[in-house]
């Protein structure tokens, strides 16, 4: 690992469903030598009963993501089970972004007690990829890779999480952020574009820069 990206020993790629982050996540790790830490969604067994029902089952997936992913998160913080950099296609902030989205008013103030002092112990990214694309290319690649359980995914749903990605990214000073326009580059499929991208990691400077992204993000 260059010099420019062991500054970085946790990267974490994150971005709306149908964004690509799991993809790239695998190509980036293999290319820099780095840990790999996916999220695990088949294990929670909500999840396909959320997308026919989410407003039934939308606390009950959240809560399980909730602990999931502080079990990942205090793994990270331990050294000794991951000695080298890794790269994650989440970061722990998304928990609360989505539970915001999908909760009635009682059901987030009583997941915002919860998640409040888990967050508090747990360390932000040391730079995340924010991967963007439009909603309906988004709903597109949802419905190219297939997934049974994504059948229910609907247009209007992944343009309110593209926004609540927006609104998120705003006003994050949580860890750097290199913003990645997905319709006009492709690492996770291209190779040049992987090369351009680890390139533009090396050489980061500051808290937000900008790789083949739009102009309209939500912030400077």
């Amino acid at each position: 690992m260059s010099e420019g990206l062991a500054r970085f020993r946790h990267v974490a790629v994150e971005g709306p469903i149908g964004a690509g982050k799991t993809t790239l996540s695998r190509r980036l790790a293999q290319r820099i030598g780095a840990e790999l830490m996916l999220e695990q969604p088949a294990e929670n067994p909500f999840l396909d009963r959320f997308y026919d029902d989410m407003k039934g089952y939308a606390f009950q997936t959240q809560l399980f993501f909730l602990f999931q992913r502080q079990k990942q998160m205090q793994a990270l913080a331990q050294p000794s089970m991951f000695a080298q950099a890794v790269v994650s296609d989440f970061m722990f902030a998304k928990d609360a972004l989505f539970a915001k989205l999908t909760l009635g008013d009682d059901e987030y103030r009583l997941y915002s007690q919860m998640c409040a002092p888990i967050a508090a112990q747990l360390r932000e990214p040391d730079l995340v990829v924010w991967l963007q694309a439009s909603p309906p290319t988004l709903l597109s690649r949802v419905r190219r890779r297939g997934l049974s359980m994504e059948n229910g995914i609907e247009l209007v749903y992944l343009e309110r999480v593209d926004e609540a990605y927006a609104e998120f990214f705003e006003t994050y000073e949580g860890a750097p952020v290199l913003v990645v326009d997905t319709e006009q580059v492709d690492p996770a499929h291209r190779d040049a574009d992987l090369a351009g991208l680890v390139s533009r990691l090396e050489r980061f400077s500051g808290r937000r820069e900008f790789f083949g992204a739009r102009a309209d993000v939500g912030f400077e």
